[in-house]
């Protein structure tokens, strides 16, 4: 057997909605928030794999036999399964944050082992030795900060912001690394004297609903009416708000975000597809572990223009892909209306979630499915997906050609 039903784990973070996971899954809501649906064999929450022998976490059923299971070049080439396929509904903006390159995230994991940082430990920056390049596609309206603005545009912002008048000559003088460098080093009480006149102005005007949220403004008053220490500490974050892309994007539409590029999701629900890593470096408007010194290390200090992808037809128009650099993934969608069939033979290990509608998939088993649930197929499984009347699903696999 190569086709096997698969199911999650949610994760509980405080900045995740309460109803749009259960909703997709079927089940009640939590008494706590429901941030995201992992589905992958990351060891600290593998999902479970119904097997003919009973129940199997994920990262144990590869371990029985790998090579045949996410595929024998997959296996030579990463040695797991090289992603981690995830839904997230964000409620609250997540925290600022940087990605490593694989070469430094193994030098950093190789460092806090030597330092006996335990890997559970609040201080612990590398929970691994992989890179975590990712890809979103939005379920719907989805706003994120994603790289610094261009010149011209981040000039434009520091001049036209009053408090920020101070930090023109910096960014002049010193460019991106030196504005960047000088706000987050900045004591705190400097960043209360700069930035609390900004924000009391705009509390106002955002709870009179007159901020629009392709403005600054509207996620900076929000991140401040959302932090329990705001009143007596501003979050720093707050000029990261100011000083990266605003990038909105609708149903269907992706973002690609690679090491180095400082990103944030501010609100909405997306698929998310990344390499199987946990390693996050913080920047701001998080109660999380912040390390400045290890975040400057890895930012890149560049202008970014957002490229909003809209994916590529492929399967005859049955189904759209989204390439993206990274060689541990690639995610597409797939849409089948009635009588019509999709039918593949898995090149590596695949993760299916429905996400509307219901559909059969026959191969080595045939499975009835509807909305939010999950199957895997392994490696040289061959399936036909069918409807009876329209369906919606995400697949996660690796680029193997």
């Amino acid at each position: 057997m190569k086709l096997f039903r698969l199911d999650g784990k949610i994760q509980h973070y405080a900045w995740g909605g309460s109803t749009y996971i259960p909703s997709l899954l079927g089940i009640a809501p939590s008494e706590k928030p429901s941030a995201e649906y992992w589905m992958g064999a990351h060891p600290s929450a593998p999902s479970t794999i119904t097997t003919s022998n009973g129940p199997v976490p994920m990262n144990e059923l590869i371990q029985q036999d790998p090579a045949d299971i996410v595929g024998p070049q997959v296996w030579q080439q990463f040695q797991e399964l090289p992603y981690l396929f995830k839904i997230l509904d964000v409620k609250d903006m997540l925290s600022i944050q940087v990605h490593p390159t694989k070469e430094e995230a193994e030098k950093g994991f190789a460092r806090e082992n030597a330092a006996g940082i335990p890997l559970s430990a609040p201080n612990r920056n590398y929970k691994d030795a992989n890179h975590k390049p990712e890809i979103m596609v939005a379920l719907s309206e989805f706003w994120l900060l994603h790289g610094f603005l261009p010149e011209d545009k981040l000039r434009q912002i520091l001049r036209d912001t009053a408090e920020f008048t101070s930090l023109v000559s910096i960014y002049e003088n010193e460019g991106y690394f030196g504005l960047y460098k000088s706000v987050m080093e900045m004591p705190q009480a400097l960043v209360n004297i700069i930035l609390r006149p900004l924000t009391d102005r705009l509390i106002p005007d955002y709870k009179a609903g007159n901020l629009s949220k392709s403005d600054p403004a509207f996620w900076a008053a929000r991140a401040v009416l959302n932090d329990p220490n705001g009143a007596d500490n501003l979050d720093r974050g707050i000029f990261s708000i100011y000083f990266f892309n605003i990038v909105h994007v609708t149903p269907g539409q992706a973002v690609f975000q690679d090491a180095g590029i400082p990103h944030a999701y501010l609100e909405g629900q997306n698929v998310e597809l990344m390499a199987n890593s946990d390693n996050v470096l913080r920047g701001g408007l998080t109660p999380k572990h912040i390390d400045v010194p290890e975040l400057l290390k890895h930012t890149r200090f560049e202008a970014v223009h957002p490229n909003v992808l809209s994916g590529d037809s492929i399967s005859g128009g049955l189904e759209k892909i989204y390439p993206t650099p990274a060689p541990d993934f690639v995610v597409s969608k797939i849409n089948l209306g009635a009588g019509q069939v999709y039918t593949y033979t898995a090149k590596a290990a695949e993760i299916m979630i429905v996400m509307n509608g219901t559909a059969t998939i026959k191969g080595s088993d045939t499975l009835a499915l509807h909305k939010g649930q999950c199957v895997m197929a392994a490696y040289g499984e061959t399936y036909e997906i069918t409807t009876a009347d329209n369906v919606e699903i995400f697949k996660a696999t690796v680029p193997v050609k």
